[in-house]
């Protein structure tokens, strides 16, 4: 979790032990940054806690893991239940690959005060990845591709070759 009462100098060094753990264990398939939602917490009312993290930290944090984790754990999940549509869209663009999974009944995050992380269904799914010009794919909990949902237009070949991250 980030946005409480860490600093970038906390997000490199839990980067870095998980890192560390991974190359022992190899037992991470993901890492899932979760930002904190703080209107409805303890922390936060008492004082100890700031109030969430900015956009700015929310990007840095999804491309810091990125870099730092890369041929670790390749696979960086938007926890779209803390953030909003656009957010979530953004945080694949600054790092993330994968959009999650659809839960239906979210309570912590919503009970912390978070508004986004209720039912959505695979069609919306796939349209808000397909909106910033992503192929979306399911995938099974190890990360194999089930199905991939090509866009109802087709990409031109070029656009289809470009690098993910570039």
């Amino acid at each position: 979790m980030y946005g409480h009462v860490e600093t970038p100098e906390h997000w490199v060094d839990q980067l870095l032990l998980l890192r560390a753990m991974q190359a022992e264990t190899g037992g991470f398939t993901e890492f899932v940054p979760l930002g904190f939602v703080h209107q409805n917490t303890l922390l936060f009312h008492q004082g100890i806690s700031r109030p969430g993290p900015t956009l700015a930290e929310h990007l840095k944090v999804h491309a810091l893991a990125r870099i730092i984790l890369a041929g670790s754990i390749n696979n960086i999940q938007v926890s779209w239940v803390k953030l909003n549509r656009r957010l979530s869209q953004l945080c694949l663009h600054a790092g993330a690959n994968d959009y999650g999974g659809t839960l239906m009944e979210e309570n912590i995050s919503r009970e912390a005060g978070a508004t986004a992380g209720q039912y959505t269904t695979p069609e919306e799914f796939q349209a808000l990845i397909l909106e910033i010009g992503r192929i979306p794919a399911e995938r099974n909990t190890t990360y194999r591709r089930i199905n991939l949902r090509m866009p109802p237009e087709p990409l031109i070949a070029e656009e289809a070759l470009q690098a993910e991250f570039a």
